[in-house]
Parts: structure tokens; sequence; C-alpha cells
């Protein structure tokens, strides 16, 4: 079988894939027409950033039967088509942890210090040592937000360092931030506190944008900020303002919204900015490790059916795999919907089968439940290797039960999450032999397609409500493609569910917020 290599992996990777009997094409910088070319005859297909793995070549790739990434991060591959082909998607996730962490370090040091522009100076044959006086780190507060992974090992590294540690990260319990010696507290009070922030949070639509004008003016004068994460999480524009007013002492990126990143940038013309071309990852031990372990991941599972670090699928049998998927998928999306319900650290899963689905393994339905509700916040870093072990660590209690018997269904599968800010319950079946159903959204009852642009609205049950918000939905030029509407006659309340065309923006969000009887309004994205 083939394998083709678009981006650069170490040697070491190479050889592993070599010596498994796979024909290895290394096939580096192509265009994406080439890539579809180039595609047609490959069996496995190893990635970095680099390659963008579109539908278009997914349908062009006839033979391929997996992707791996020699990294984490995996927003350059569409999943939803290489679900619908069988393709499996792997990642190494924790290969570059450290080298991710130790360069957030680094930045906070050369920021400290001047030192980029200290050796800029002294190539010129200057010797300006009062001007690049820098301050110590020691005592000062470090502002983490996003206290994951990477953030928590940032934290260890900073304390270390003498610094003190407060973080903002609305999934992360008390609990496990007191074993890291880490503050937990809101975000204005890291915002306000902080000597230096550093963000660690994911690319998401929520965090898109998210360190803006708003956020720099809540900071403290003469505050420095990092971003070693994702590109775009900083509003870029936004930044530079700060920057120029003096809000903002100094910055470090090492990721931007657009990569490569044009010389035209306007906080490349700021002395106190400094930045590195995506390099968080890049030590000769990360690149080393992620290459031997994709290598390792796609050659055991072409030539031995192994499914390791997968993103989309479980280490299952064929036969198993074939009995389970629509229920892996009803158990994935029922865990997304409810990681977008709650807006505070989960304490525990209850997961209920019930009916034909009780006789089932469903040892993999309960780790892609839980890997659902996880990845919205921790993306590619969740599989369904790890899921269980991070829903540990994050001190996530998980129970199950089992019943023959559904009153109303075949199967039913029950997931109810539970935090310090109260309850959800959601349930789901599937119809005929593939077709995943929502069916109970806490105590209200309806039948609904969990996929796509979504919005949960609650609204007193009265006339006219339904009809305004087709109205707003109308006039903001976004089409529904479904609706369902359960009831609650005792409250006299309803839950409407609708399925558009395309996202929901925050314009319509406050129309609609805004009608006569429209309680709550909350996007869902399955």
């Amino acid at each position: 079988m083939k394998v083709l290599v678009t981006n650069p992996i170490a040697k070491d990777g190479i050889e592993i894939l070599k010596a498994a009997g796979l024909d290895v094409e290394e096939r580096l910088g192509l265009s994406p027409e080439e890539l579809i070319e180039a595609i047609q005859g490959a069996d496995g297909l190893v990635i970095r950033s680099n390659t963008k793995v579109t539908h278009e070549v997914v349908d062009a790739a006839k033979k391929l039967k997996v992707v791996g990434r020699a990294g984490t991060g995996l927003d350059n591959v569409d999943i939803a088509a290489c679900n619908k082909r069988g393709i499996v998607v792997m990642n190494t996730p924790g290969g570059n942890t450290n080298s991710a962490a130790e360069h957030s370090i680094a930045m906070i040091m050369a920021l400290s210090r001047h030192i980029p522009q200290a050796t800029a100076s002294m190539k010129t044959g200057k010797w300006e040592k009062k001007r690049f006086s820098g301050q110590e780190v020691a005592g000062k507060t470090l502002g983490i937000i996003g206290i994951g992974r990477i953030g928590s090992i940032v934290s260890q590294l900073a304390q270390g360092l003498k610094m003190q540690v407060v973080a903002f990260d609305p999934h992360i319990r008390p609990e496990m931030a007191k074993k890291l010696g880490v503050e937990l507290t809101d975000l204005d009070n890291v915002l306000a506190r902080a000597d230096y922030i550093s963000i660690h949070t994911p690319l998401t639509a929520e965090t898109k944008g998210f360190v803006n004008a708003k956020l720099f003016n809540k900071m403290k004068d003469g505050v420095m900020v990092l971003n070693c994460a994702r590109g775009g999480i900083i509003n870029e524009q936004d930044l530079y303002k700060a920057m120029k007013s003096g809000k903002v002492a100094g910055a470090a990126l090492d990721v931007f919204e657009t990569e490569p990143t044009g010389k035209e940038h306007p906080l490349f013309s700021l002395d106190h900015f400094i930045c590195t071309p995506h390099l968080g990852a890049s030590t000769r031990e990360a690149q080393e490790n992620v290459a031997v372990a994709v290598a390792r991941q796609i050659s055991d599972y072409l030539t031995k059916g192994e499914v390791r670090n997968a993103v989309n699928m479980p280490s299952v049998s064929e036969e198993t795999l074939a009995q389970l998927t629509p229920v892996l998928s009803l158990a994935d999306k029922l865990g997304a919907f409810h990681a977008q319900l709650t807006t505070a650290p989960v304490d525990e899963i209850t997961i209920s089968y019930q009916g034909d689905i009780a006789d089932l393994d469903t040892a993999p339905v309960t780790i892609s439940v839980i890997k659902g509700l996880l990845f919205p916040i921790l993306r590619e870093e969740v599989n369904f290797v790890n899921a269980p072990i991070l829903a540990e660590e994050r001190g996530i209690k998980v129970t199950e039960s089992k019943s023959k018997t559904s009153e109303d269904f075949t199967s039913l599968l029950t997931v109810t999450v539970k935090t310090a800010d109260g309850t959800n319950t959601l349930a789901g079946t599937i119809f005929g032999k593939k077709e995943p159903r929502l069916v109970r959204i806490n105590n209200f009852c309806l039948e609904a397609v969990p996929e796509g642009h979504m919005l949960l609205i609650y609204n007193e049950d009265r006339p006219g409500v339904i009809g305004r918000v087709g109205i707003t939905m109308g006039e903001a030029n976004i089409n529904i493609g479904q609706m369902q509407v359960g009831q609650d006659p005792d409250h006299h309340r309803n839950v409407i569910l609708l399925t558009t065309d395309e996202s929901v923006g925050q314009d319509a969000l406050s129309r609609l917020l805004q009608q006569d009887g429209v309680e709550k309004v909350q996007t869902i994205e399955l």
C-alpha cells in the first residue's frame, strides 16, 4: 500500500513507514490541484499544517483509508468529509506539548529583556546598554487564558521563575487549578491583575477575535501580551492600536490570522513587537516525536487494522464498528450539544442505555459522549483514546446504566450533565438503521436531526411568538431549513429548535432577544 507524505517529517518517521512494507512517496509543496492528482492512488496520507485536506481532496481519494497529522491541529482537515467516506483521521496529541509551552516562556523572556531588539542593534555596530534595560519576571503576575495541557505546563514553568499565576478557564474545576498552584478566577480579574497575558485556547467560533479592544481596555497599563496558540484569537488590528496607545507595552506572536504573514503587517512597524513564524512545535525533539508517532499509527492501521489516536473512530473491530457507527455519531452529537449548553465546569456525566442499544458494546459509545463533550473545549487534543483520561484529570465522574426496556423507542440514549449551575438532559435515538435523532431537551420532547447550524430558542407559549421568530430570521436573510417545537404546557413555555442554512450572527441574535415573548436564544453548531 502507498503512503503519500506532503509535508516534511523527521527521517525516522519515513523509515518506520518503509520498514512496515509501505510504499512511501514524498511530494512536498503541492498545489491544491497537484494534491488532488497525487492523492488518487494513496492508501494513507501524512500531513502537517500546510496541507489542506478539503472535501475536493477527499472526493478524489478513492483508495484513501487514513489521514495522519504529525502534530495536533486538524483545522486543515475536512473531518466531516472523511467521516462520510470512512477515512480514519489521526493526530499525535502530546508530542509537541513541551515545545509549545517552552516557546511561550521564551517569548516572555525575550519581551522582558528586549533580546531581539538588542541583537539587531548590536549587529549594526551599536552598544545601547541603557536603551535595552529590561525587567525581571520574578514576582510578576502571569495571566493565562485557557489552562489546558499546554497552559498547565506554562503555569508550572512560570512558577519555577517565581511568577504568580492567575488563570481564566470556564471549563476547569477549581480543584484542578489548585493542584497546579494556579489561582482560578474570572476573566476581568485576570485582565486587571496580570503583568503578562498568555493565550492558550483553541480557535473556535467563540474564541475567534476574542482578545479585542474591549479586553485590551480592561488590562493593566503596560501589560505584555503573548499568543503562541492559534492565529485569529487576538484581533491583530486592535492589538496594534493598543500598542500604539501605550496600553500594551509589548507583544509577542508566534501565530497569525493569515499565515504566511506579509511584510506589510502593521505590527511589524512597532519596535516593542516580536514574532516568530509559527515555531511553537518546531524543536528537534518535537518533530521526531510526532513523526515517529504518526508513522507508527499509520503503519499499524494499514498493516494490522489497529486504530490509535483517531479523532473520528474508536479502536474496535470492523464488525463492531459497523453496528456502532450510527450510535457513535449520535453520542458524539449529544456530547457536543451538551458542551454548548454548559456554562460551568462539568461535575458528572450520566449515560443511560435503554432498549436494543443496551445489548451493544457500549464502552466506545460512552467514550464518544465524553469526546463530544470535551472537543468544543479542547479541540484536537481529545480523541477516542485519551477522552476518558482527560475527563478523569478534570474530576468528571462518569456513570452508566442499562435497561433492556424503553417505553417509547426501540433504543434510547440519554445523557445527563451536571454542573455547579444545574443539570441538563438530552436524549436521542436511531431512526431506521442509521439516522440519529434528538428527541428530548430537558423537559421538552421533539424530533430533530442533530446536525449543522442550529438555534435553540426558549419562548412563552402564546400566539404570535413563533411567527415573530420566523419574521426576524427572514429579515436577517437567514433561511430556516427545519423547525421543531416542543411544548411545556404546565409552565406555558416552548422550546424552538431551528436548523438554518448558515450560522446566525450576533445582530440577528440580538434582534431575536428583543422580540416580545422570547426569553433565551442560544446557537448550537454540530
